[in-house]
């Protein structure tokens, strides 16, 4: 049954539907590069499920629409290319197949129901506000038609995943099995083999060392670096040179002053009452000389049922009583008031009085701000002008250099180093490296979006990757051959170890003999580096026994430990704990899941879908695309 579940889960239309159940997710689907399954058809058409045909121009809408939606939940926007290299261009894929394969199941009926009942299209008199509606869901970018489809949509799937997967509870071995492998602990006695140990390490041979790089010529080759002209237009880089005046300074301080204005506080402290009588008594009593908080655990009220708090007038949501409150010199108590929930005394307990930063304290980063609005708000302007020297011809620096931009000429890999093996700050590197190094000299590319700004380079030169001399590198070789020399010593002391203590030698004896110190390691937990352990050094430790001697990697190598598992610590299950309420809520979701994405996988063969890859490719790319054959 696992493997049929394993099976069904790494469907992409499965995958994509519990996507749209358990959350935003950017998914990789198995089924990309299976090629029999994508049969070219109509030129005009996208997919086929069931009888229903997708054509370019509706899942254009669709791919753009939903690009749209991961934009606003990411908060930026994202291009075709970054939908690319994210994987979000197949996730949108496989959602908006799976959302087509299942829709026209829930009845419109229930969908108006949904949208009707929804609190956030309720107006001030608690019904259906259609003016609401409209608005909200315009600004969120839906058209009516297309938000009642999402709705339905959405519906269903909640169906489908308390429908199939409802009623699913992971075995209690399963969960005893995942609180072993969580949260099991070791304790070992070990000995710690470092580069010391291994001796002097003579130079080596010059044919030893030149066998040693003939086998691993490939290890010193230099990369392939590219020679790159790159220009950064960024509104935070531009405001450094955006001058703002005195005079704009003060009147946008007093246009927002509110912003640096802390407003009063008071620490406020209410008794409310059943009637004006009883409050009225109350308020005698305080004047005879009675304590608010005697007054208070009279009536049976404890400190916190009287305690509102320290707080702005604001955030008092009763008018009256905060008028009151806020009304009152510090230790004072009101009259009885009364207030929207009856009637009330309150004392203001304690005042924090309004501060207000002034504007030398604030002037300097209110221009840092000025000066970013109005870069972002000429960046556009910047933008086509370099645009428009491109199109006329000019080589991307003299383009920078007619707008005062900086034009920085850089040479790296792929992995953003000089040939010197120095990291290059770059704006976003991960991007620019990766189109820098897909595209060739001369190749005018557009340029790639970044925060509020742009980034265009033009790739000027080329260095392709060569094998490189002995001569050249010798010092590199002899080092890493070394490094290897040490290893295979330690590598081999610590067999010579281990076989003694497997002959009945005790570790202790072992390491007098050796000179080495014994020494203790205890809450080691799976896949968590441990000093001296690696990670890998620690999972060996998992796979020994209580008593059992083993080796393992040193966390920094050449290093090797020899150990012996002292004590097994497995916490036992509380199933009532939180912890293991969790581990179970864990383990039914990944089964509902796992339920949800077989039935979807099902409903999928049943159904039928066949795609035209061309086309598809033409929507993802943006292109113009040339159809099915």
């Amino acid at each position: 049954m696992l493997r049929g579940l394993r099976k069904a889960s790494s469907n992409w239309i499965g995958k994509a539907v519990m996507a749209g159940v358990v959350g935003f997710l950017v998914i990789s689907f198995a089924i990309w590069g299976i090629g029999d399954i994508f049969r070219g058809f109509g030129r005009s058409t996208v997919a086929k499920i069931g009888h229903t045909e997708i054509t370019v121009e509706q899942f254009r809408t669709l791919y753009n629409d939903r690009l749209q939606q991961y934009s606003r939940q990411l908060g930026r926007p994202i291009s075709a290319d970054q939908a690319r290299a994210t994987g979000l261009d197949r996730a949108a894929i496989g959602q908006i197949f799976s959302e087509i394969l299942l829709d026209e199941r829930a009845p419109d009926s229930e969908v108006a129901k949904l949208i009707t009942n929804d609190p956030t299209f309720r107006g001030a008199n608690g019904q259906f506000d259609r003016a609401r509606f409209e608005q909200i869901i315009r600004n969120a970018g839906y058209t009516e038609p297309r938000f009642v489809a999402e709705q339905r949509r959405l519906m269903l799937r909640r169906e489908l995943a308390g429908t199939i997967g409802s009623g699913l509870n992971a075995p209690k071995a399963l969960v005893e099995a995942t609180n072993r492998y969580d949260n099991e602990q070791r304790s070992i006695e070990y000995v710690l083999l470092d580069r010391a140990l291994a001796g002097d390490i003579p130079a080596p041979p010059p044919e030893v060392l030149a066998k040693y790089f003939d086998e691993r010529k490939i290890m010193f080759r230099t990369p392939e670096y590219r020679k790159l002209v790159v220009v950064s237009l960024i509104p935070s880089e531009q405001a450094r040179w955006i001058e703002i005046s005195d005079a704009d300074l003060k009147r946008a301080y007093e246009d927002h002053r509110a912003r640096y204005v802390t407003p009063e506080r008071r620490h406020i402290l209410q008794i409310d009452f059943p009637n004006a009588e009883a409050a009225n008594a109350a308020a005698e009593r305080i004047a005879k000389g009675a304590s608010f908080a005697d007054v208070a655990k009279d009536l049976g009220k404890s400190e916190k049922d009287i305690d509102l708090g320290t707080v702005p007038k604001s955030a008092m949501i009763d008018r009256a009583v905060a008028d009151a409150a806020f009304a009152l010199k510090e230790g004072e108590v009101s009259a009885p008031v009364q207030g929207r929930f009856g009637t009330v005394l309150v004392q203001a307990l304690k005042i924090e009085p309004e501060q207000v930063r002034p504007f030398e304290q604030v002037a300097g980063e209110l221009k840092q701000e000025l000066a970013a609005a109005r870069a972002k708000s000429e960046i556009f302007d910047v933008y086509n002008k370099i645009e428009d020297a491109r199109a006329e011809g000019k080589p991307l620096a003299e383009a920078a250099a007619s707008l005062k931009l900086e034009a920085r000429t850089v040479e790296v890999d792929r992995s953003g180093r000089d040939p010197a093996g120095t990291p290059v700050k770059l704006p976003d590197a991960q991007r620019l490296l990766a189109a820098a190094f897909t595209t060739d000299i001369g190749v005018e590319r557009d340029p790639l979006q970044f925060e509020d700004g742009y980034i265009w380079y033009d790739v000027v030169g080329t260095s392709p990757s060569r094998e490189r001399s002995l001569d050249e590198v010798k010092d590199q070789v002899e080092a890493r051959w070394r490094e290897q020399e040490i290893a295979t010593r330690l590598e081999a002391k610590a067999t010579s170890i281990l076989d003694k203590l497997k002959a009945g030698a005790t570790l202790s004896d072992v390491a007098a003999a050796e000179h080495l110190k014994v020494e203790t390691l205890s809450g080691l937990k799976r896949g968590q580096a441990s000093a001296p352990l690696s990670a890998a050094g620690v999972d060996a430790v998992f796979r020994a026994a209580k008593d059992a001697h083993g080796k393992a990697e040193g966390a920094q190598p050449p290093a090797e430990v020899v150990f012996r598992v002292t004590e097994i610590m497995v916490p036992p299950l509380d199933m009532a704990s939180e912890d293991a309420k969790r581990t179970v809520e864990t383990l039914n979701r990944g089964l509902s899941e796992a339920i949800l994405a077989e039935y979807i996988a099902r409903l999928e063969s049943e159904i039928g879908l066949t795609i035209n890859q061309s086309a598809l490719n033409q929507v993802v790319s943006g292109g113009a695309g040339d159809g099915a054959n």
